[in-house]
This record gives structure tokens, sequence and C-alpha cells, in this order.
């Protein structure tokens, strides 16, 4: 495979998708870290926001969907806003229990699509809608649609808790095809059944509660090394990465995967001698999971391909979201 890591790393670093996250610091930092405070864990990056509840957790999450999806294929937004919000609650070694939406679409077709996209993205997850509000009269070149979903959790896995030392697994479906066209996209939901993808996903929680690991994200619109990074950067640790050891379809180009969004697709941060239970665990479910690189403390993102080396990232100068783990915070 010829691998040209300076091109990977100017696709990844100019990617829309990543750079996207960029605006997220300032709203985090008024309304998250110097928010209300109440009964919610400290937030550092996480997929959804935890409050302790009854010898468990309570995950809270909420999604937006690109409006040129919307507006170019209404049908999949409504089925990847669920898809997404299920991921977040999924990833927090969670289990989902209802969500609400807020749709905004003046144009009855696109709103019949979108609604029909929601509903077969629910009975496919298993997962109700349960309320929501709608907004009839917004012009139909500029639709919105968010989900917020409520989930359960009897342990946690968070962003912001990879150690130095530790192995980063990427766990991804491989048996899928390219998916919507708006965004560049791996879809490996569509052709299975709801009994296929909810055995998939429940390794997540099976995971955090037999605490094989402390660290995860879904794979978002970042891409896999954009969220490999944004997990490093929440953790305040760095990373070297292998890219010839990431699992990657025959189907699309490897510059294309690093930055497509998955449909299922998880990183963690994983001790190393817990590495092959998780490995063997996605394995049991027809899941890839690898070890691809390894966290460090010096917080730089290195590529690793034979014995080139090239800096991704360097987050003493860096930013992605901006938001770093501070131990004095009481977490």
């Amino acid at each position: 495979m010829n691998i040209d890591l300076s091109q990977i790393i100017e696709r990844v670093r100019s990617y829309e998708g990543l750079l996207r996250k960029k605006p997220i610091e300032d709203v985090f930092d008024k309304l998250v870290l110097h928010g209300q405070p109440g009964l919610q864990l400290p937030n550092f990056g996480d997929d959804a926001a935890v409050i302790p509840w009854k010898g468990g957790f309570l995950l809270l999450a909420a999604d937006g969907i690109m409006t040129r999806l919307l507006i170019n294929e209404p049908y999949a937004a409504g089925k990847a806003a669920v898809m997404v919000t299920v991921n977040d609650i999924y990833s927090m070694g969670g289990r989902p229990l209802a969500m609400v939406n807020v749709l905004a679409s003046g144009d009855e077709d696109q709103r019949t699509k979108v609604v029909e996209g929601i509903k077969k993205g629910c009975e496919k997850l298993k997962v109700p809608m349960v309320g929501g509000h709608l907004h009839p009269d917004a012009p139909g070149n500029s639709p919105s649609l968010a989900v917020a979903i409520l989930g359960h959790a009897n342990k946690l896995l968070r962003s912001h808790l990879a150690e130095a030392g530790d192995d980063i697994i990427l766990a991804v479906d491989l048996k899928g095809d390219e998916g919507c066209q708006s965004v560049v996209s791996w879809d490996a939901n569509s052709g299975k059944t709801s009994e296929e993808l909810l055995h998939r996903l429940e390794a997540l929680p099976i995971i955090a509660e037999k605490e094989l690991a402390q660290a995860c994200k879904d794979v978002s619109n970042a891409g896999i090394l954009g969220t490999v990074s944004i997990m490093m950067e929440n953790s305040n640790k760095g990373a070297i990465i292998e890219i010839p050891s990431i699992p990657q379809p025959a189907e699309i180009e490897l510059s294309d995967w690093l930055i497509c969004f998955q449909s299922f697709g998880f990183v963690f941060s994983v001790q190393p001698e817990r590495s092959h239970t998780v490995i063997s665990l996605f394995k049991e479910r027809e899941i890839t999971a690898a070890i691809i690189g390894k966290v460090t403390e010096q917080p730089t993102i290195i590529l690793k391909n034979g014995s080139e080396f090239k800096v991704l990232f360097d987050f003493r100068k860096d930013k992605i979201t901006g938001i770093v783990y501070q131990p004095n915070s009481g977490d």
C-alpha cells in the first residue's frame, strides 16, 4: 500500500468535519465549564453529559444534522439523526432509553422524507421517539433537525481518561458501503437486522461494565484520525498512530477512509493487558478491531508508516476543540 503521510496530514487538517469543531471551545467554556452547577459530572469532551442517578448514571446527548444533508438527502438525514445520538449513548457505555427532536421544515415533501427516515432509524435501533417540536414554517432551503437522547449506564466510558502507555484500539464494521453523498461516510447499518445492529452495539456497555477500558469515543464527522486526536486532546495526551495498522475496506481510498464518518466506528484507550479481550469481544460480533497506536505523555499526534514519522497535531500549539482535562476539576 502506498501511504503518503504528508497528503494524509493535509487532508485531515483541512477537512471541514474537523475544522467545524473549533467554535465548540467558547460555547463549552461558558455553558459547561463555567455554567450552572448541578448533579452532572465534570465534562471534558464526553459524547453525552453524565448525571449520577440511583446507583448508575443518566446520559443526555444531542446532535444536529448538517443543512446540506437535510436538503440533498432528507430521508438519510432523518436516519442519521437517530443513529448518531444512539452511538453517543453507547460510546459512553450506556443503553438508550428515548429521544425527542426539533424539526424545522416548511416543505411538506422534505418534511415527510425526514420523518420517514427518523421512523426507520427508530425501528432499526429500537429506540422510541417520544416527543419534540416542529417549526412548519421554515423555508425549504434552510431546514434544521436536532435530536436529543436519554440513556442509562451502570459504568462509564469517558472521553478524557486515556493514559500514556494505553493501546489505541479502533473497532469498525468493514462490511458496508459508501454512504450519503453529502458527506464522506461509510454505511455499515443498511442491510443488517435490528438484532445484528444491537448485538454489535451491546459490546460497548459490556466493555464498560467489565472495566476493560476507561476511554472511548465514537468516530464522528471528524473521521478516524480526527476522533483519535480529539480523545487525546481531551485527555491532555498524545499518540503515535500506525497508519498501516488501521483496518480498511477495499472499496474506499485510504485518504477518504481516514476522514470518513462511520455508522459503526469507535476508538478506545485500553491498558495493553486488556486489549486482547476487547478485540475478541468485537470479533465475536463480526466487528474488526485492531490496535492502531499507543497513547503518549507528550501531547502530539504522530503518524507512523514504517520508519517514517510525521506530526499531525501538536497540542502545545494546535487546537481542535480546545477542551482539555483539568485534573483539579474534582473529576
